[in-house]
């Protein structure tokens, strides 16, 4: 199994996504993703756009067994869709992979009842009327406008219990599965008939977990209610039974999710590790905050 990573760069120069106390926290939390991970998987692939792979590998000095530049693709898309760089990483694997956000760190490896599952992601995620997970109202909203959400989408609606998976790992043996799940999530935010509907959603953003984590749900229940779906046996594995573990330090995995990001504590731990542990890369950052000060260095 191989570690991937995704990093489409229009987003986070945009100012998307959540921000980290200072800058160079979100490099040293690459750093210390992919330097962990590799530990334990020693392929480790890098798929993202040419102003990613200058900062990534030519400025910071990562390693990867694979670099794609594939995401150069999505110059023209709407950067608020920032999950569309993990969507487009997830369809291009070939073989069976996990995908690693830049803020997870794995210091151990995965334990085999998730390696080995069809599907794995990090956990079960309820959904209900208050949630993020807005699919009603999102449904609605493209419909009324010419547009139309999936068969398994509708189908899941219906269900009496839905859930949505954490995606700080998503990964998984039936990589056919995987493939067809995120070719479906990009045709819900790409395809034509759909835009007038998402030009009316204001807080756009908001629902990349919708047509991520939401989607991926509704795609493995779906194969799995039906007798002669391509992917009857497909299920999810998760790593952790909820979103708040008591075991993550057992298990060996730390995610850096929402406010940790600007923890000053959890922050100063995080330079403090890379320092000690990646004396070269952490100076290659050093080096590289230094350039973007005196505007030598840039997204492009």
């Amino acid at each position: 199994m191989r570690a991937v990573w995704s990093f489409w760069s229009k987003p986070y120069w945009g100012g998307r996504g959540i921000p980290w106390l200072y800058d160079r926290a979100h490099w040293l939390s690459w750093i210390l993703s992919v330097q962990t991970a590799r530990r334990h998987y020693p392929e480790v692939a890098l798929v993202t756009d040419s102003p990613g792979r200058r900062v990534l590998v030519e400025q910071l000095g990562l390693e990867f067994s694979e670099v794609s530049t594939e995401l150069d693709a999505l110059e023209a898309a709407d950067s608020r869709w920032w999950a569309l760089g993990k969507l487009h990483a997830y369809r291009a694997q070939q073989k069976p992979f996990v995908h690693v956000d830049a803020d997870v760190f794995l210091w151990k490896r995965l334990p085999d009842i998730v390696e080995y599952a069809p599907v794995f992601a990090q956990s079960p995620e309820p959904v209900s009327g208050n949630s993020v997970y807005q699919a009603e109202r999102i449904r609605r909203v493209l419909e009324s406008h010419g547009g139309q959400v999936p068969g398994e989408w509708l189908w899941y609606q219906s269900q009496l219990s839905q859930m949505a998976a954490c995606c700080g790992i998503l990964g998984g043996n039936d990589v056919a599965f995987l493939q067809d799940y995120a070719n479906l999530a990009i045709d819900v935010v790409s395809h034509p008939r759909n835009q007038r509907g998402w030009a009316r959603v204001e807080d756009l953003s908001n629902h990349n977990v919708l047509v991520e984590q939401y989607l991926l749900c509704a795609c493995a229940e779906y194969q799995r209610a039906w007798a002669h779906a391509p992917h009857r046996d497909v299920y999810i594995q998760y790593l952790f039974p909820t979103g708040a573990p008591d075991n993550a330090e057992e298990v060996g995995y730390t995610h850096l999710v929402a406010g940790a990001k600007k923890h000053r504590q959890t922050i100063e731990r995080l330079e403090e590790v890379v320092r000690r542990d990646y004396p070269e890369l952490y100076q290659r950052c050093l080096a590289y905050e230094q350039s973007r000060s005196e505007g030598t260095a840039g997204p492009s």
